[in-house]
């Protein structure tokens, strides 16, 4: 005992041999004590974290998986040698303090502190590495894993306060839970987002609602672009235009959405969009006009076959074929029509086996739309309006030579 105790008063006694004053010895003890912690904490806490490093660093190149390279890239290893000198301080501290003995207990209560926050941290990086080693898994990587990390992590932060508040007051975490039950109402509407969102991410994820890169619509909140991150509060959509949209994670539960995902996921991506033909232009077509559409080689089989068809009609019921109203007629709507649909089945960025279609609307205002439903077979957005405007240009220029004409608003010149 007598050793030690002229261990930990090195100094003093030196002091005190120096004829300086009690009160001052004890003082310049403790710093020169101090200074010498300081250094050992230093030293052992620069070796500490080369060892472990090493350590991991070392494992991480012996292993197949690439879980041990998130821990070390999240400085997982750094926070766990931050252990090995705590551990040196608590040895210490009844040496280092030794003519303070009031305070010892207060720089326990701070060790010990300091101690819960070093674990929060090695937790955080233990589940930060999670999520990151979750992603490179492919059944994973477009699934919500941040909502869940986070999840964990307010409750780990929620033990650690507790535990910090025990530790401050010296009462059982039970006595703080016991509290915070008579408080849950108002907990309940503190963290009533966190626990939306929390809820609504299970069921986006169970119900495989979205994913991330999914393309998704939600015209409420000006959304339109791919998911880029779903975290247990928001949801966020990186626009076309580059713009970042965030929306509550429960809203997309609450709310309705367009996940475009199917189209992504299908062989095609379809083409919907309308002529406007203008009423009057529409007409029966005579033999000199048939004549002239022959020579179109997508159609000439079929105003063959379907004029032999009509003329048999015709000449069965004995019409009289000097007014082109009686009976059966082709009619130039009909033949572009039936040219439209041979002419998306002819083209090779039109899926075949998918729909391929060209219907006629109901009569509006603005003319007789004229429906072109089909799919191109390429996918990505730029090529296919690059695909549907081809399309488009083709279809405008041919009306001519059906003599059919588009609908288009009267000018205030002509008017």
């Amino acid at each position: 005992m007598i050793n030690t105790i002229r261990t930990e008063r090195l100094f003093y006694d030196f002091l005190i041999n120096s004829n300086i004053s009690e009160f001052y010895s004890q003082i310049l003890n403790l710093l020169f004590f101090s200074l010498i912690v300081f250094l050992s904490i230093i030293i052992i806490n620069f070796f500490s974290k080369k060892v472990i490093l090493k350590l991991f660093k070392g494992l991480s190149r012996n292993t197949k998986t690439n879980f041990d390279d998130f821990l070390v890239q999240n400085n997982t290893p750094i926070y766990v040698s931050k252990l090995v000198p705590v551990f040196f301080i608590y040895w210490v501290i009844p040496f280092w303090f030794y003519d303070f003995e009031p305070v010892i207990d207060y720089v326990f209560l701070g060790l010990e502190i300091y101690i819960v926050l070093i674990l929060v941290w090695i937790i955080r990086s233990f589940l930060r590495s999670v999520k990151l080693f979750l992603k490179t898994v492919d059944s994973l990587k477009d699934k919500p894993i941040e909502s869940f990390i986070q999840v964990v992590l307010i409750f780990v932060w929620f033990v650690a306060i507790l535990n910090i508040f025990s530790i401050i007051t010296g009462k059982e975490i039970t006595t703080f839970l016991t509290a915070m039950g008579a408080l849950s109402a108002v907990i309940l509407l503190i963290f009533k987002d966190t626990i939306l969102g929390f809820v609504a991410s299970i069921q986006l994820s169970t119900n495989d609602l979205i994913r991330i890169g999914d393309w998704i619509t939600m015209k409420q909140y000006g959304a339109d672009g791919d998911v880029i991150e779903i975290n247990l509060n928001s949801v966020k959509i990186q626009n076309f235009d580059k713009t970042i949209t965030t929306i509550p994670t429960y809203k997309l539960i609450s709310d309705s959405f367009k996940n475009w995902r199917g189209m992504s996921e299908s062989n095609g991506r379809r083409i919907k969009r309308s002529l406007l033909i203008k009423g009057s232009s529409i007409k029966f077509m005579n033999k000199e006009n048939l004549a002239e559409l022959k020579k179109i080689k997508l159609i000439e089989n079929f105003i063959v076959l379907k004029q032999k068809e009509i003329d048999t009609h015709n000449s069965n019921l004995d019409m009289d074929k000097s007014v082109l109203v009686n009976g059966r007629n082709l009619t130039n709507l009909g033949l572009f029509r039936n040219y439209i649909e041979m002419y998306l089945e002819s083209a090779a960025f039109i899926n075949t086996e998918m729909t391929v279609m060209c219907r006629q609307l109901s009569p509006s205002s603005q003319g007789i739309p004229l429906e072109i439903y089909a799919f191109s077979k390429n996918k990505e957005w730029k090529d296919y309006e690059h695909i549907m405007s081809d399309i488009f240009d083709h279809l405008l220029a041919s009306l001519n030579t059906f003599q059919l004409e588009l609908f288009e608003f009267p000018s205030k010149l002509n008017s």
